[in-house]
C-alpha cells in the first residue's frame, strides 16, 4: 500500500542536527496518522507515494520544523510556587502552571524546567528543537488504512517530536 492522506505509517528514524549529532533514535517502529496532527508537514509531503520499505533522508529548517527559538517564552518564577521534587528536565502544561506565575506566560505551550535556582525557576516554552535545522533519517516500516475513530480523532496520540513527561529527570521527544 502506497502513503497517501487519511493512512497510517509506522516510522523508525534516526534524528541528527546539521553537525551530525545525534538528537533522537526510534528503533521501534511508532505509528503515525499521515493528514491529521501527528508529523509535520514536510516529512507528509515526503512520505506521499511511498510504501513499507522506503528510506528518506530530510533536511528540515527551523520555519520548516520547530520554529526559531523565541525569547518572549522564556519566564523567570519564583521558586516558592512549584513543588520542592521539581527537577530539571520535566515538563509542564502552561494550563497547568501555578497561581501567581507570570501573566503573560501563555497556557496553551508545555514548558521544560531548565533551571532551578534557591529563588527562581526557568520555564521555557520553545520546543527543545526550536531553532534548529535538523536531518532526519526515515524508514517507512509499515502503511495501513486508517480506521474512520483515527481519522476523525485528526491523531495517533504520538506527535512527532512531542515533549512528552516522563520520570523525573527526563524527557522524550517522541
Amino acid at each position: 500500500m502506497e502513503i497517501t492522506p487519511q493512512c497510517v505509517v509506522a516510522l523508525t528514524w534516526t534524528l541528527k542536527d546539521t553537525l551530525g549529532e545525534e538528537l533522537d533514535v526510534l528503533d521501534e517502529p511508532v505509528e503515525f496518522l499521515v493528514g491529521g496532527s501527528d508529523l509535520l508537514q514536510p516529512i507528509e509531503e515526503a512520505l506521499q507515494g511511498h510504501a513499507a520499505g522506503a528510506r528518506l533522508d530530510l533536511q528540515l529548517e527551523p520555519e520548516q520544523a520547530f520554529g526559531d527559538y523565541d525569547e518572549q517564552l522564556v519566564f523567570l518564577e519564583p521558586r516558592g510556587l512549584f513543588p520542592a521534587e521539581l527537577e530539571e528536565g520535566l515538563t509542564l502544561e502552561g494550563s497547568a502552571l501555578p497561581a501567581g506565575t507570570h501573566p503573560d506566560a501563555p497556557r496553551d505551550v508545555l514548558y521544560t524546567v531548565t533551571e532551578i535556582y534557591p529563588e527562581h525557576v526557568v520555564l521555557d516554552g520553545n520546543h527543545p528543537l526550536a531553532g534548529i535545522a535538523i536531518r532526519l533519517s526515515l524508514k517507512v516500516e509499515a502503511v495501513r488504512e486508517a480506521t474512520e475513530e483515527e481519522v476523525g480523532k485528526g491523531t495517533l496520540g504520538t506527535g512527532f517530536f512531542t515533549v512528552a513527561p516522563q520520570a523525573p529527570g527526563g524527557t522524550s521527544l517522541h
